[in-house]
């Protein structure tokens, strides 16, 4: 019998980490410059691995194969099969990230037979004066990008933009960006860590050694347009369900809510992810059974559980999750693994 599951967190080190994780997120035993908690992750390398209940021990792959449409969604499982769609990460950036671009799924199963990368990042807590960068200050052509990439003026065009706590900036492939330093953010992401790396700033590593940069696979990735608004504009109701983001690849919900709420997910062919901001609450299901939810906790909701009651302890902000069952089909992209290189 499926129930709501809980992961064990995957800490992965990056030159950039931080230690936020476990003073915000209530994460144990973090390792030192821990930059990204995976929190549910269908990468082959990197599988989540139920932390508890009849199933603990068990990879999230594991579950795919054997409960198929029950975990994913009818319609999610005929176009993914056993690959989980979805990356969920918090992601700790006591530095400046490299700029970095993602290719799209096109580019991304020509290159690698792997997904593309569009992502949506939610800021849980930001230092006083923190940026990031997000595209373009003004369009360009590709001539006047590698002008500045050669005389290491990129950061001079790039978008910068100020962070609070609550701020949402959508991503997607194609779309020049880097977190700036004091960011502690939530990332959901296609499942593909594919990111090719434009600038790190001549830092070194551990090892005294400058990252590889991918300047040229990059050109070919980067989309020069300048949309209207980088940040995603949303509403942040009380006791409501508010809708952040939604695209081919994923839904976004925001539910801030103080008192008891009750979701139907009857007419929904998907699981759903809950990503805990704020608070601790108690998940009950129809036949009784009851989860305890805090602060820093991901659950993943299998797509048979289509009634439930969330009852707060505390005022809770939450982070649903799902995929849209009107998306695109994805792309025959051979056996489509997980290809990627570190942030």
């Amino acid at each position: 019998m499926l129930y709501p599951l809980k992961f064990k967190p995957i800490y992965k080190y990056r030159i950039w980490g931080g230690s936020k994780l476990e003073k915000f997120m209530n994460k144990k035993d973090v390792p030192e410059k821990t930059g990204e908690s995976w929190e549910i992750s269908g990468i082959q390398d990197d599988l989540s691995v139920v932390a508890e209940g009849p199933l603990a021990g068990n990879t999230l792959q594991d579950l795919a194969e054997v409960y198929m449409g029950e975990l994913l969604g009818d319609h999610v499982y005929d176009k993914f099969g056993h690959e989980f769609p979805l990356l969920i990460k918090l992601i700790d950036a006591n530095d400046v990230l490299s700029i970095q671009v993602h290719p799209d799924d096109k580019l991304a199963g020509e290159r690698h037979k792997a997904y593309g990368k569009t992502e949506m990042w939610y800021v849980i807590q930001a230092d006083r004066g923190s940026y990031l960068y997000t595209g373009f200050k003004t369009e360009l052509n590709r001539d006047e990008y590698l002008k500045h990439l050669e005389n290491r003026t990129l950061k001079d065009v790039l978008n910068v933009e100020m962070v609070e706590p609550g701020d949402v900036f959508f991503i997607p492939a194609g779309r020049v960006h880097a977190t700036g330093a004091g960011i502690l953010f939530a990332e959901i992401q296609q499942t593909s860590d594919v990111t090719y790396r434009i600038y790190d700033w001549d830092r070194i590593d551990k090892d005294g050694k400058a990252r590889e940069l991918h300047t040229g696979m990059a050109l070919d990735a980067i989309d020069f347009k300048v949309p209207n608004n980088y940040r995603t504009p949303y509403r942040k109701d009380p006791n409501k369900v508010n809708l952040v983001e939604s695209c081919n690849y994923f839904t976004v919900n925001l539910i801030p809510f103080d008192r008891t709420i009750d979701r139907d997910y009857y007419r929904l062919d998907s699981f759903v992810i809950y990503i805990c901001l704020e608070g601790d609450f108690t998940l009950s299901l129809e036949k009784g059974d009851k989860t305890r939810v805090g602060k820093g906790d991901t659950i993943l909701m299998p797509a048979t559980l289509k009634n439930v009651r969330m009852e707060p302890s505390t005022p809770v902000r939450l982070l649903e999750v799902y995929i849209p069952e009107k998306s695109e089909d994805q792309p025959d992209n051979g056996n489509n693994k997980s290809y990627f290189f570190s942030k």
